[in-house]
Formats: structure tokens, sequence, C-alpha cells
């Protein structure tokens, strides 16, 4: 007679629970050494890690800070990969956020939201059009750009928008592309212009 053997079952045992960091257990990990020579940043709870910095992606956040401190002027301050505290789950660490005011208004507090928020991307650029752009919207960033190195170009998202009950998230509904020899101009500041050469290396 011929046999067939079934294997047993599969234990039920219960899935691993990943743990959802708070950006206070986040920033006091920081605090403490734990990311030292690091460049970490908090998505939903997880810590999450960007490679070293080439000498372009480097080179590229110098010319958007003389850019944008050009087109601003005074009255704002320009925040280099400094905490944006969307929620208490969420410090994507902005490559570039303008906010209004001065550094002792945020002695206390890191600032929640940005007129501007600007990634220099060449490795991240998916991550910087989706899970990022996603939650920068929620915080009511209204102008928020990403830099292709690679392509050479600037993306625009604006005009953050609920989506569906349900989904309990907000979403860019406008993109706009820019290349070298066009010219954008920050929402905050409609009056001046911004060269998409000038952000380039």
């Amino acid at each position: 007679m011929n046999a067939t053997l079934t294997p047993p079952p599969a234990p039920n045992y219960p899935r691993p629970l990943v743990p959802k960091w708070t950006v206070a257990e986040f920033h006091h990990m920081a605090g403490m050494g734990w990311f030292s020579g690091r460049r970490p940043f908090l998505l939903d709870g997880v810590i999450m890690e960007q490679g070293p910095m080439n000498p372009t992606h480097a080179t590229g956040l110098g010319l958007v800070d003389a850019a944008l401190r050009a087109a601003f002027g005074a009255g704002w301050l320009f925040r280099c990969q400094t905490p944006l505290v969307v929620d208490d789950h969420n410090d994507p660490f902005p490559d570039f956020a303008v906010v209004r005011g001065s550094p002792r208004d945020f002695a206390t507090a890191h600032p929640a939201t940005a007129a501007l928020v600007v990634e220099v991307s060449d490795t991240t650029l998916q991550l910087d059009l989706t899970e990022k752009a996603e939650r920068y919207a929620t915080a009511g960033v209204t102008d928020y750009w990403v830099l292709d190195l690679t392509a050479r170009e600037l993306i625009v998202l604006r005009d953050p928008q609920p989506l569906p009950i349900g989904l309990g998230a907000t979403a860019y509904r406008t993109r706009l592309t820019f290349r070298v020899g066009d010219h954008v101009s920050p929402l905050a500041v409609p009056t001046t212009v911004v060269a998409v050469a000038e952000l380039l290396p």
C-alpha cells in the first residue's frame, strides 16, 4: 500500500512585533550617542538610515542653501538636516527646511511644519516622493521640492489634501517638474524666482 506523508501543521507562533519608536525616544537615543557618525531619521516609528553623504549631495545642499537664503531674505530660518517633528512617530529629518522666525523661537521645541521643505535626492528618490512626501503633506507643508540629482530636475509637490476617509493620511495633488533653464517661485515668497540651474551641482 502506498502512503502519502503529510507534513505536520506549522506551529502558530505569534509574529514578532517591530518596536514603534516615538520621536522623544528617537531623540533620546541620538542624545546618548547611539547614532554617532550616522544619519538616521524616523518614519512611522521605524528608525531608518541614509547612507554616507557623497560630494555631489553635499554640494547640492550648499547650493540649495545659498539660493533659498537669497530668495527668502530676512525673517526666515534656514534649517539644514535638523529635526522636523511631524507627529509623535515621525521626524523625517529633511535635508533643508525654511520656517518663519528666528533660532530662539525653537530653543525648546523643534518646528512641526515649514513653509518649504527640500530633499536632495540621489539614492532616496522613491522614498522622498512617497513616504516622506506623505509625512510632509500631513504636516501641512504646502511647498515640497525634491531635487533629483540623477535626472537633473526639480520636482515640486503642492496642494496637500486629505486622502479618502479611513486612510488617515494626506497627499499632494499637484506635481510639477522643472529642468535646467526653468525657474520656480516658492509659494511663501511668490515675487522671487529661483533658477533650477542654481540648485544643481
